[in-house]
């Protein structure tokens, strides 16, 4: 479908203008950060992620570039400033780089983008030209062999690393990546990792496996904590602390010694960070979800259809009810109907 231009969208509902405040949940947190689903298609099957099969998702469901951008007019005049496009694998979506190019009038300041890689090489110069800022990508094993059997499709890591490269080129530095640990499957990569990130000029971030994967083999015991990762890492290395900037979800070190690259741990199970969360996410089909394990969704859509006044007074209604904290671990836990690949990362 086309991407529609600056001047092509449909204007906004009569009287609606001045937005009344930022959009504030019951807790006082500020929401200033949307993360973007734009199709919950992926071209890869990684075995902590997905049960099988060849593409997760449905191209027919996701919502239209079109209303996308109604949708973002919308969070835009309530204050979101930062937009993280996910997926799925987003680099699949055609018509992402003349989106993204067809934002610039809207003024977000923070334009970035999540990817598994594989086909980044061939679109990161046009990305970085269309006003992407940022972008991360997900590698979770630097041993080329092991990545290729965790992403279950031939030759990943050699096109991963070709995407890190071409990303680094364009200038969208730095790069960030990010690693979920596994017991059992990939921590014995620790330092290999931190050597990966001082080589190649990149920031690595370690993730805590969250309970959102589609075989449920999530448990306690095969989570491995920031505690023990800071402990492998600093028998090895002296790390310094970085300061911790606005809603960032990272504890960050650097390399006491001046090595380039850059180390970053997000620990949402052993220690989240949901008192300072400042961020919703909208789902490829246009659902709004106030958190990742949200057990409610938001229907934008319908909203959206009503015009811009009923869809800021929903987003508003769902920003109202965001949920304190998750409860990973803890008894009675429910996962939510979706997972990640459905989510969006």
């Amino acid at each position: 479908m086309p991407v529609p231009s600056a001047t092509a969208a449909r204007p906004p509902a009569s009287g609606f203008s001045a937005a009344p405040g930022p959009l504030r949940d019951r807790f006082g947190r500020i929401i200033t950060d949307t993360r973007i689903s734009i199709t919950d298609r992926c071209n890869y099957r990684c075995v902590y992620c997905r049960e099988g099969g060849e593409e997760a998702g449905q191209a027919g469901r996701e919502l239209s570039w079109d209303d996308w951008r109604q949708v973002l007019l919308v969070l835009r005049r309530l204050g979101i400033r930062k937009l993280r496009f996910t997926g799925g694998e987003p680099l699949l979506r055609r018509g992402l780089i003349e989106f993204i190019a067809s934002l610039a009038p809207l003024g977000f300041e923070d334009l970035a983008l999540t990817t598994n890689g594989h086909l980044l090489a061939a679109q990161a110069a046009e990305l970085r030209r269309a006003g992407l800022q940022r972008i991360t990508v997900s590698l979770d094993s630097v041993q080329p062999e092991k990545f290729a059997r965790i992403a279950r499709v031939p030759g990943a890591w050699e096109r991963v690393r070709d995407g890190i490269a071409a990303a680094q080129t364009a200038g969208l530095e730095p790069v960030k990546i990010n690693a979920v640990l596994l017991r059992g499957f990939n921590d014995d990569e620790i330092e290999a990792f931190a050597e990966f990130a001082r080589r190649q000029r990149v920031v690595v971030r370690f993730i805590e496996f969250m309970p959102l994967e589609e075989g449920r083999l999530w448990t306690p015991e095969i989570v491995v904590t920031m505690r023990e990762i800071l402990e492998r890492l600093q028998a090895r290395y002296r790390l310094e602390s970085l300061p911790v900037e606005g809603g960032e979800t990272a504890r960050r070190f650097r390399f006491a010694d001046g090595s380039p690259g850059e180390i970053g741990i997000i620990a949402p199970v052993t220690q989240p960070f949901c008192g300072h969360c400042s961020r919703i996410r909208l789902t490829a089909d246009g659902k709004l979800r106030t958190c990742l394990f949200s057990l409610r969704e938001w229907p934008l859509a319908a909203a959206l259809r009503a015009g811009g006044e009923e869809l800021e007074a929903l987003v508003r209604r769902a920003v109202a009810h965001k949920e304190e904290r998750h409860h990973i671990g803890e008894p009675g836990f429910q996962r939510p109907s979706r997972t990640m690949v459905h989510i969006g990362g």
